[in-house]
Parts: structure tokens; sequence; C-alpha cells
């Protein structure tokens, strides 16, 4: 290389090379536009509703709606709620007043298998005949109806019905196994028949009585629970069915006001058929409540009067019989016999003024009713009057002149009466009027509960062609805008 050449090169080097040009920055592609969000379905409704009603056809289609919805409404809930209320009638007549009826027996055939083995007791070795068979007839009845009442109790704690009965169940073979000893060692003349007889009557008085009136309280309950059921009324079906009745009414006001016509045949027909639903309703629940309040309150209460005097008067019969079992062996802290004693309150419970016996007299609604509640009444008097003389002849030492007046000859024979033969008459007065309480009853509730037969169905069957008649109706004005 020549010089000159070398000089030319530093004089004027190579250019550098270009440098690529900077990349510029891309700019994003904008997001499409938002879809707008979709309105919900029920404003949607709204919003076409609204629309719908700017027009008369439009009006019409949504008053005819309106109107087949609140009459379909109005059978339905009038179906369910008479439904509910005859249920509850058809439990008071077949289920809970019978399982009270059946407590109340329980209780009662108790308190009288009491009786009548203290009666035995007091017969001697031999005991009657009848008596056995009374006591014996008592047992089983007990059993039976405490099998009717476990198969209906369900379950619960301690104070329900199942577990009445079963401690029922577990004290009545005890209280039995007493009797037998007691009548073994009495046959043998052995003075420990007495004692195995109270600790006996104490089982009866003091734990097996009161469990069975657990249970006759809660079958009580249960019945007032079933009468509350059944009695309201259905006001929700006759707000909706007046609703229903003034809405039809205004729709046939206002065609009658836009087209002079005074009826439209199918509104007429979604009307009656209302109405009749609606009258139906009213008159058949105030039958049906009438008559329920009927047979509890000439019933149900004259019933559970004339259960505690029956049982009052076994409980007085019981304890006059261990009186003289005892000879005084029991006394209360004031030195007095401790079984005259609960005899003397048994009475007070059941006679005087204000005692059970007046209590049933007033609740009895007829003669039917009144007569036997009166003999009861007049022998429960004699009664008294035979007791005072046995207990005279007993305090006095006449141990057999005062057995005798407790158990001894009947008047019918020539004697001067036993105070067992006035509490036979008692009883069996109570037993009548019982007897006619449960057919007063029985009428009542079925009179009540027949009322509501067949309002269910009807109501149904009469909304579904009121709602027909009202779509028909105004289906007919709407044709004259086609």
């Amino acid at each position: 290389m020549t010089k000159g050449e070398v000089e030319a090169q530093v004089t004027h080097p190579p250019a550098a090379p270009e440098a690529p040009p900077a990349a510029r920055p891309e700019t994003p592609p904008e997001p499409p536009p938002k879809a707008p969000a979709r309105e919900p379905a029920w404003a949607e409704g709204v919003r076409r509703l609204r629309r719908a009603a700017t027009t008369e056809p439009g009006r019409l289609r949504v008053i005819g709606a309106v109107l087949a919805a609140l009459v379909l409404a109005f059978g339905a809930v009038t179906a369910w709620e008479t439904t509910s209320r005859a249920d509850a009638a058809d439990r008071v007549l077949h289920r809970s007043q019978p399982l009270s009826t059946d407590a109340a027996a329980i209780y009662r055939s108790l308190a009288d298998a009491n009786t009548a083995a203290s009666t035995g007791f007091l017969g001697g070795g031999q005991e009657p005949a009848n008596i056995r068979e009374r006591y014996q007839r008592d047992i089983e009845r007990a059993s039976e109806k405490l099998a009717t009442a476990a198969a209906n109790a369900g379950s619960g704690g301690d104070g329900s019905p199942a577990a009445a009965i079963s401690a029922l169940n577990k004290l009545l073979p005890r209280y039995t196994s007493l009797i037998e000893r007691a009548r073994a060692n009495n046959r043998q003349g052995l003075p420990l028949g007495g004692a195995y007889l109270r600790y006996a009557n104490d089982t009866m008085q003091t734990r097996m009585l009161p469990a069975a009136e657990k249970l006759y309280k809660a079958e009580n309950q249960r019945l007032d629970d079933d009468y509350d059921d059944a009695e309201p009324y259905p006001w929700a079906a006759l707000s909706l069915g007046a609703l229903a009745l003034a809405a039809l009414v205004w729709t046939q006001r206002r065609n009658y006001r836009r087209t002079n016509r005074v009826f439209n045949a199918g509104l007429l027909a979604a009307s009656t058929a209302a109405a009749v639903v609606l009258l139906w309703l009213v008159v058949g629940h105030t039958v049906a409540r009438s008559g329920l309040s009927t047979s509890y309150d000439d019933g149900v209460r004259s019933l559970t009067v004339l259960n505690d005097a029956r049982i009052s008067s076994l409980k007085a019969r019981g304890n006059e019989n261990l009186t003289l079992v005892s000879r005084g062996a029991e006394t209360t802290e004031e030195g007095k016999d401790k079984f005259d004693t609960a005899y003397q309150q048994q009475m007070r419970q059941l006679a005087g003024d204000s005692g059970l016996l007046a209590q049933a007299a007033r609740l009895a609604d007829d003669g039917a009713g009144q007569r036997p509640v009166a003999t009861a009444a007049d022998n429960v008097a004699v009664w008294k009057a035979r007791h005072k003389s046995a207990r005279a002849s007993d305090d006095a030492g006449q141990y057999e002149a005062a057995l005798d007046k407790v158990i001894g000859s009947e008047s019918a024979k020539g004697g001067a009466g036993s105070t067992g033969e006035s509490f036979d008459n008692v009883d069996a007065a109570l037993d009548t009027a019982l007897a006619h309480e449960q057919r007063e009853f029985q009428r009542a509730a079925e009179d009540g509960k027949g009322a509501m037969t067949g309002l269910p169905v009807g109501a149904a069957v009469l909304a579904v062609l009121g709602a027909a008649g009202a779509v028909l109706g105004i289906g007919r004005r709407l044709s004259e805008y086609r």
C-alpha cells in the first residue's frame, strides 16, 4: 500500500454500517365492546306486563291471569285448611277421645281392683266369689287398656305417656303378687296378710295410681290439642275467597262500564263458583265448630268430672275397707286413723255444693244426664250416714258389727244396709251417667265432623271450574279485538 493510500484511509476512515432502525412499540387492539347484561327474568316479565298494559287486550290478559290465579289459590287453600281441620276432628272422634277414655278406664280399673281386694280380705279366708271375679275382671281390663295405650303412646321422656305405661306394666305384676300373698296368709288366719295388703295398697296409692293419673292427663292434653287444631276458623281461605270474589265483581263492573253488557257468562259462572265455595266454607265450618264445641262442653267436660267422681268414690271405698283391715295400725301425725282420714277427704271431694257430683249436675244438659247424678248424690248421703254408724261401732270395740255395716247384709234382704251397698249404687249411677255423656259426645262430634264432609274436594273442583270460567269470560272479550 502506498503512502497516499494510507493517508487517505487515515483521513477518511470507512463509514460504519448503519444501525437498523429501532422497532416501534405496537399499539394493542381495542377490546370488543361488552355485550349488555341480560336483565333478570322477573324484570323482563315486569317490562312485558307494562308494555302489555298499555293496550286493552293486554290489560284483559293480565286481568284474566290474576283472576284465574286468585280463584285457584282460594280453592287450594280452602282444600288444605278444611282437610287439616277435618283430620283433627277425626282424631278427636276416633283417636284422642277414645284414648282418653281408655286412660280413665285404666285408672278406674286399678282403683276398683284395689277396692275389691280389700273387700275380699274383709270377707275372711273364704273370699266371696263375686268379689274375686270383680278383682280379676279389673286386672284384665287394666292390662288390655294398657296394651292399647302402649300401641298409641309413641316415645318420650319421663313425663310422657310411654314412661307412665312402662311403669304400670312393671308395677302391675308386683301388685298382684302382693295381693296373692295377702290372700294366702289371710286364709291361714295369719296377721301378716294385713301387712301385705297394706303394702299392696301403698304400692297402688303412691306409685300405680299416680302413674295412671299422668297417663290420663297426657291423653287429655292430646285431646285438647286436637280440639285446638279442629276448631279455629280458616282465616287464610276466607280472606282469599273474599279477595277473589271482590276481584270478579270489579272485573264485571269494569266490563259493564266499557261495553254496557250486563252479564259475561264466564265471569258470572266464576263468581257463582267462588261465592258457593265461600258460603259453603263459612256455613260448614261454623256448623262443625258448633258441633265440636258442644261435644267438648256437653261431652268431654262432663266425662272428665264424672270419671273424677267415680275414682273418688272408689278411693273412698278402698280407704273405708282398709280402716277395718288396719285396725288403727297406721295413723296420721295428729293421731287419727290414716285410712279414715283419707276416706273423709275423698268424700269432701265427692259431695257438697262444690263437690264433683254438684259439678256434674251443673254440666248435665238434660234430664237423662241429671237423673243418675242425682241418684249418685242421694246414695253418697246414705253412704256417709252408714259409715258414721260403722265407725261408731268400731270405736266402741264392736268390730263384727262394724264389719257387718261395711260389707254385710243388704237392705233389700231385710238388713239395715251396708256401706258396700251404697257404694255399689253410687258406682252404678255414675256408670249410667258416663254412658249417657259418652253418647252425647259421640253424637255432637260426629255432627261436627260431618259438617265438613266433601268440602275439600268440592272446593277444589269448584275452584277449577271458576278459574276456567274466568279465563273463558276474558277470552270472550278478547275475541272482540280480533
